[in-house]
C-alpha cells in the first residue's frame, strides 16, 4: 500500500467498488495479485483509492473486458514498473493485444467453418426428407 499525499481525495473500497459495479473481494484480489495498488487511508482504516488509482482500476477493467488475463495484467503493470511509465508498458500491451486479435480470428474462422458444415447438414437433411426448402 502505498502512502496518500497532503490534500489527495481518496475513495473507500467500498464506494469504489459501488461506483464501479465491482465487488471489494474484487479490488482486493486485484491488489493481493499486484494488478493495482492503493493508499493507507489518513485514518488508518480501509483502503482507499486516489483519482490516479482509479484511472488504473478503469483501464484494467477495460482490458479485462477485452479479454486479457491475470497473468497478462500483472506483466503489464511489470512492464509499467516502479517508475510508473505509461511509455514502457505500452510495447507489451501493444503484443499482448495482437495476439489476443490473432486469437479472435481463429475463433472466428473456426465459427465460420462450423457454421458452413451446420448450413450443408441441414440442407442435406432437407433435401434427404423432402422439406420445404427455409433460409437459413
Amino acid at each position: 500500500m502505498n502512502e496518500l499525499r497532503e490534500s489527495e481525495e481518496i475513495e473507500s473500497i467500498g464506494d469504489l467498488a459501488k461506483e464501479l459495479g465491482l465487488t471489494t473481494r474484487t479490488l482486493r484480489y486485484w491488489e493481493e495479485v499486484a494488478i493495482i495498488e492503493s493508499v493507507q487511508r489518513a485514518d488508518g482504516a480501509t483502503r482507499g483509492y486516489t483519482p490516479y488509482y482509479v484511472r488504473r482500476i478503469k483501464f484494467i477493467m477495460k482490458l479485462k473486458e477485452l479479454g486479457l488475463t491475470i497473468k497478462e495484467l500483472q506483466d503489464l503493470y511489470i512492464a509499467y514498473g516502479e517508475a510508473k511509465q505509461t511509455e514502457k508498458m505500452i510495447p507489451k500491451l501493444v503484443e499482448i493485444l495482437d495476439d489476443h486479435i490473432h486469437k479472435v480470428d481463429e475463433k472466428m474462422a473456426k465459427l465460420a467453418s462450423l457454421r458452413k458444415e451446420l448450413v450443408d447438414y441441414r440442407q442435406r437433411m432437407m433435401t434427404k426428407f423432402n422439406l420445404p426448402k427455409e433460409n437459413v
